[in-house]
Parts: structure tokens; sequence; C-alpha cells
């Protein structure tokens, strides 16, 4: 047993024993505060009403619907090109700080937003959803390099509840400036001036700052994998080049991991349920005319609830098994989409933010370590872009899917219960998968690399960024 497992036995339990592990979990706790505050809570409001006031509701909702959707898509051309390259030059860290930098810059500059500026918002939206997004390929490439096969269900399940911490902590002091900022020593204007917007400006500010600063654990001790070269490969080859010559292979090579592949498919499809109902509930619920403070009091409580529902969709997965954890997710999903056509008020609101929370973080937790089992880890760069590809197309198709809706009925309505689909197709894909298969076939894989020339084919390098 290590020295941390024998200092606190709960952390063991948690999945959180070891340093590294709770550094690579921190970049949830960092990252989440940009999914809360930006993607879901209180920048969607903000957007709606301020940048696009004067405009007609609806116009400012299809706006929002495709600025996610090419946020999403330029994450989805760009993910398995730069995962690829991450893999061969060893740069997965750096990848990471790069798009972080990206989302940092984008979040601090929306203090500048003012009334009547939806272009500016849009555009600063999508390069803080392209931050927040192609960070988390490089983020979540490194789960098989930190964590060992038996732990990876823990660990991440663990990472998803100290993000929910962190994106909580952060949200409610944001809603507690916005909804009283004469405590905080802030104007107390009601409308859309300079003055009024700034507890919600000063918001965005405050997740550029969290966001770096947290960042800082993953990138000073989470070690940067070693490189392990194809036969034909030689250190200081065109890394472009490489990426693009291995990413065809991919392509011909997914035929021989046809679970993984099966994986990817039917995460595509739930995945965009998922994504879809957690970036339109707040929209939806502008739509509804519920009101700002109970919105992002009913997002505070998906964080707060998600917390324990993490730890335990951990433990569920370890005595059911992974794939019927997310099975029983999948359930609720379909449930939630159901109720969420029926909503009218706020206590609605918060009923369905309190299913949300029971399976958010379980279902998309287990689907990270259930892929990453199934994967050799010397390419889980390259797979986990493919793996972004995927969940991020899955959430093009979602916004997609809004902005069509909503300009044929003029209502959100419809298309929240045209939700459900993913989840049942989603779920009936993912029975096929065999798991045992898969982890089998990518052990085989790992050690035939580990046989390459060069021992295990591994060039070391620097553990700091």
């Amino acid at each position: 047993m290590d020295e941390d497992s024998r200092l606190n036995p709960m952390l063991k339990s948690l999945g959180l024993h070891r340093r590294e592990l709770r550094a690579w979990a921190m970049y949830d706790w960092a990252a989440s505060t940009a999914q809360t505050t930006i993607a879901v809570a209180v920048f969607p409001i903000f957007f709606t009403t301020v940048a696009g006031a004067g405009r007609p509701e609806s116009e400012a909702t299809s706006y929002w619907s495709l600025a996610n959707a090419i946020g999403l898509a330029i994450t989805t051309v760009l993910s398995p090109i730069l995962g690829t390259i991450s893999d061969y030059a060893a740069v997965k860290k750096r990848m990471l700080g790069m798009f972080m930098g990206v989302g940092v810059a984008a979040c601090a500059l929306m203090f500048l937003i003012q009334r009547g500026d939806l272009m500016l918002a849009s555009i600063l939206f999508i390069a803080a959803n392209l931050g927040m997004q192609g960070s988390y390929v490089f983020y979540e490439s490194l789960l098989p390099h930190v964590a060992k096969k038996e732990e990876m269900d823990r660990v991440s399940t663990a990472a998803y509840a100290i993000g929910y911490i962190g994106g909580g902590i952060l949200l409610a002091l944001n809603l507690a400036w916005i909804s009283n900022p004469a405590l905080f020593g802030l104007p107390v204007v009601r409308d859309l001036s300079l003055a009024g917007t700034l507890p919600s400006r000063l918001a965005f500010v405050s997740v550029a700052i969290w966001w770096l600063v947290f960042s800082i654990p993953l990138l000073r001790y989470v070690r940067e994998p070693a490189v392990k070269l194809e036969a034909d490969e030689r250190p200081g080859d065109n890394p472009v080049k490489i990426a693009f010559v291995r990413l065809a292979e991919t392509f011909r090579e997914l035929r021989a991991y046809k679970q993984a592949l099966l994986m990817l498919v039917a995460f595509l499809v739930y995945s965009d349920g998922i994504g879809t109902i957690t970036r339109m509930a707040t929209p939806y619920g502008t739509e509804l005319g519920i009101s700002r403070d109970s919105l992002i009091a009913a997002i505070l409580l998906v964080q707060f609830v998600g917390i324990p529902f993490s730890f335990a969709f951990g433990a569920l997965a370890s005595r059911i098994g992974t794939k019927p954890a997310i099975f029983v997710g999948l359930v609720v999903y379909a449930m939630i989409s159901i109720f969420g056509y029926f909503m009218r008020t706020a206590t609605h609101f918060y009923i369905l933010a309190l299913l949300v929370g029971t399976v958010q973080g379980g279902t998309q937790a287990l689907s990270r370590s259930l892929f990453a089992s199934i994967i050799p880890p010397y390419k889980s760069g390259e797979f986990f872009g493919f793996f972004s590809v995927f969940s991020r197309f899955a959430g093009v198709l979602g916004s997609l899917l809004f902005y069509f809706i909503i300009g044929q009925s003029g209502s959100m309505r419809p298309a929240i219960l045209a939700v459900i689909s993913f989840f049942i197709v989603g779920g009936a894909i993912l029975y096929f998968v065999d798991v045992e298969e898969g982890q089998r076939r990518a052990q085989e894989e790992e050690a035939r690399a580990a046989a390459l020339p060069g021992g295990d084919g591994a060039i070391s390098v620097s553990s700091t960024y």
C-alpha cells in the first residue's frame, strides 16, 4: 500500500489515493466552472437578455443554438488531429494548456459585452466552448496513464464529483453577488446598463481566474506520458504528417477494435441527448417564463446533488458493472425528456434539475472510464480524439435539432420530447458492446507495442509542462 493510502484510507476508497490522481481530478474542479457559469447557468441568460436585447427572444435563442453548434463543430474537426499529434510528440499537457488558455481568455473578455452585442457574445462563447471542449480531449486522454484499469471507474466518477463541487461553489458565489450585489459592494442597478450588468460580467471574469489557477496541479504533478512510436516512425518526423498517417491507420484499425467502435457509436447517440438537455435547459426555462434566480438556483441544485451521486455511480459500477450502471442513467434521462415536455413551473424545473443531478456525472464519467478500459493506453490521445469527435458531433446535432425545430414551431417544447429517441437508440447499441472482449483486445495491442524494438517502445520525456 502506498504512503497516501496509509495516511487516508478514505482517499483510496474514492479513487484519489495518489497525488497524480488528485492533480488530474482537480482539472474537473477547474474547468467545470466554465460548464456551469458559462455554458449552462449565467451566460445563457445574459446572452438572451443582454447581448440579445432589442431582438425577438426566439432570434437570440437561435443564435445561442448556432453558437453552440459552431464551437462544437470546430472542436470536432481539430480533436482527432491534435490528439494524434499529442500521442506522437508527447504534448498532451501542452495542448491542454493551449486550449485552456483560449477558454480562459474568452471568459475574461466576456466582461466587455454590452447591451445588444450579440455577435461579440457569440464569438466569445464559441471561443470559450472551444477552449473547454478542446482541453477535455487531452485531459481525458491522460486517464489511462494516471489510473490503473481497476481504478478507472472510481477515479473518473470522483473527478466528476470534484467538478460538481468546484462548479457549484463558484456558481453559488456568482448567484450570491448577482442576486445581492450590495453585500459585495457592487452597485444595485436593475437594468441593462454597464452598472446593472456588472455582477454578471464579473462572474465571467471569476471563471477565467478559477479555471487558470486550479489547472496548475495537473500541469505540475501529472507526468506527460512517454512516446510510443509505431514500427515505421522515427523521432523528429513531421508530427502533422504522422498525425494524418496515424489517423488513416486508426480509421482502418477501428474495424479491429469492434467493441471500442460500438462504444463510440453508442456514445455518439446517447451523449447527444445528455448534452442537449444540459445546454438547452436554461434557454428552455427562460422561454417558459421561469425567473433568472430560479434557473440559476436549479443549476446549482444539479451541482450539489451530483456530488454524492457521482460517487454513488462509481460504487454502483463496482457492484453491477460499468455498462449496467450506464443503462440506469439512460433510463432516468428518458424519464427526464418526458417530464421536460410537460414542464410548466419553477417547481417542475427544480424537480427536473434534481433528476439530472442524480445521473449526469455518473453516466458521463462511467462512459469515459468504460471507453478508456477498451483502448490501448499508448494510443489514448488519438482514441480520445475520436471519442471527442463522436461526443462533440452529437452536441452539434442536438443544437442544430433545436435550431431547426424552433424555426419551424417557434417553441423548444417539441425538441425536448424528441431527445428521448437518443437515449433509446444509444442504449440499444450499448447493449451489444462486449466489454470483456474489448479489454482483452486492448491488452493484446498494448503488449504488442511494448515488444517493439527499444524495450517498451517509449521515449522518456519531461514530467513537467
